[in-house]
């Protein structure tokens, strides 16, 4: 049997061969995929920064895409000023600029923060809801400064932002024998290693001392008051390290699309980062890598490619309504449904566990095996469950269902047994 938290060398191998082999596919294939991989790629990066905040913290950020701009905005004004800024012709090279907008996105994360850490719940929710529609409005005005006294003017129509017009061109990266201007590959591999590395870093985090404080408070904040962590302190870390990978994947968005507008940086980028999360699964890195591509990928290429289906198939039945339709402006209808279909699944799961089903034994073994992967989804890697596969949790879960137990007995016996399986039963 292989050792809990271990990497099994041969799906690892296939997966890293895939993953170095699909761009080159692609290319072969001509499907023109890799670019909308590679934004899929930058969304799941803010995706598990944002992980950080919401799924180990269990802190509700709608602000985030805030940190995402001003990721963005530290390369397009240190690597590309715009015309009338005082950095002007002093370029940065986007290898400097990247680490820096990873720690100004995590000081002003810090400054934020500070004053704000002491509230919970909803009143947290709507200040960073506050902040992230303060950043783009900042942003804009700064594009024509003025500051006047008294009829002095030490600073005149001060153009530090582009305003609306944003920042265009921004500067690429730049090394011996590697084309980023043209080519999309170097560029799926440079997000595939600024990826990496970020899984292997938040993997040490959630297993670190600081990682078990985030949990804690996410828990019972109180509680872990009493126990000696330090809330507004281990807060700030979280807002602070999850701003800072919300940096890299800003700084690294503004040079791959060589241009970046106020506009990018919206509310609905928040919600869709915030579905992305919920999705895959709070807390779970592998579940938030693969709800992030699933929604990316839906949005730049299922869409479209959807749409040309229900046109054609309008044009075939003659229906000029279908014949027209653009799916495309439906997006974020669809991601409203799928959040809440992923939401009524698990109260409909919560329900069944809580109120009992007596509607025929197949029916009964599908609400058990469905609880058994909410479990096992939800619970995988708490204190409840330790590092138990999810193959066994599912199993062992799924197996309590089968028998002349009743339903009622059912769910404490699959808890009992997950307990007895794990060493952590609690009592009282």
């Amino acid at each position: 049997m292989s050792e809990p938290g271990r990497v099994r060398p041969l799906p690892a191998a296939l997966l890293l061969t895939a993953l170095v082999a699909y761009p080159f596919l692609d290319r072969w294939l001509q499907a023109q995929t890799v670019h909308a991989v590679t934004d899929a790629m930058i969304y799941v990066l803010l995706a598990l920064g944002l992980n950080i905040v919401v799924g180990y913290a269990g802190l509700l950020d709608l602000g985030y895409a805030a940190f995402f701009a001003i990721g963005a905005y530290t390369m397009g004004l240190l690597n590309s000023p715009v015309l009338g800024s005082p950095l002007y012709g002093h370029a940065w090279s986007f290898w400097v600029v990247i680490w820096i907008a990873a720690l100004v996105s995590a000081g002003l994360g810090v400054v934020i923060g500070a004053p704000t850490l002491r509230v919970r719940g909803d009143y947290l929710a709507i200040i960073t809801l506050a902040f992230g529609e303060i950043i783009p409005v900042a942003i804009r005005n700064l594009g024509d400064i003025t500051i006047d006294i008294g009829g002095w003017r030490p600073v005149e129509r001060l153009n530090l932002t582009g305003g609306e017009n944003g920042v265009n061109p921004v500067g690429r990266p730049h090394l011996p024998g590697v084309n980023f201007d043209t080519d999309f590959i170097p560029w799926y591999f440079l997000i595939l290693v600024i990826g990496a590395g970020s899984l292997w870093a938040m993997n040490r985090m959630r297993d670190s001392r600081l990682g078990r404080a985030w949990m804690a408070i996410r828990e019972d904040e109180t509680a872990a008051d009493c126990t000696g962590v330090n809330p507004v302190k281990t807060k700030l870390l979280a807002f602070a390290l999850g701003a800072s990978f919300a940096g890299f994947a800003g700084s690294f968005y503004a040079a791959k699309l060589q241009a970046i507008t106020p506009g990018a940086f919206e509310f609905n980028v928040s919600i869709m980062l915030l579905c992305m999360v919920v999705l895959g699964g709070m807390g779970s890195l592998k579940g938030v890598i693969l709800g992030g591509m699933l929604i990316t990928l839906f949005d730049r290429i299922l869409l479209a490619q959807m749409t040309f289906l229900v046109r054609w198939i309008g044009r075939s039945l003659g229906v000029a309504t279908l014949a027209s339709v653009d799916l495309t402006l439906w997006r974020w209808f669809f991601f409203g449904l799928g959040l809440v279909l992923a939401v009524k699944t698990i109260l409909g799961v919560n329900s069944i566990v809580i109120y009992g089903l007596d509607e025929g034994a197949l029916t009964k073994l599908f609400a058990v095996l469905a609880a058994g992967v909410f479990i096992a989804l939800n619970y995988r890697g708490t204190k409840l469950t330790g590092r138990m596969s999810l193959r066994t949790m599912v199993t062992l879960a799924s197996s309590s269902g089968i028998g002349s137990r009743s339903w009622a007995s059912t769910i404490p016996w699959m808890w009992s047994s997950v307990e007895t399986y794990t060493g952590t039963r609690e009592y009282g």
